[in-house]
């Protein structure tokens, strides 16, 4: 089991163990535009505009983690993320 575990933790470039590092800027993008939302809370049209940003930005970022993830565990991040934001499109 340790094995296992330490497989899918495991940083392929660097060696370390790796669950979460620091956001990219798709996901900066995402965390700016939610903060704003969530202070602002604007009206129709712009609120409408920043949700489509923050879904854009976590599509873009699972997208990236699914190709470049560190770890099996950063890819099955970006598959979870990337299914989740399919289907509340659907």
């Amino acid at each position: 089991m340790r094995r296992c575990l330490d497989w899918f933790f495991r940083n392929r470039q660097t060696g370390e163990i790796t669950i979460a590092q620091m956001p990219n800027p798709a996901l900066w993008i995402v965390l700016v535009a939610s903060v704003v939302s969530w202070i602002w809370h604007p009206p129709a049209r712009a609120g409408f505009d920043l949700d489509c940003l923050v879904k854009a930005g976590l599509v873009v970022w699972a997208f990236d983690e699914l190709l470049r993830g560190v770890n099996p565990w950063r890819r099955c991040l970006g598959a979870a993320v990337m299914i989740y934001e399919v289907a509340t499109l659907i």
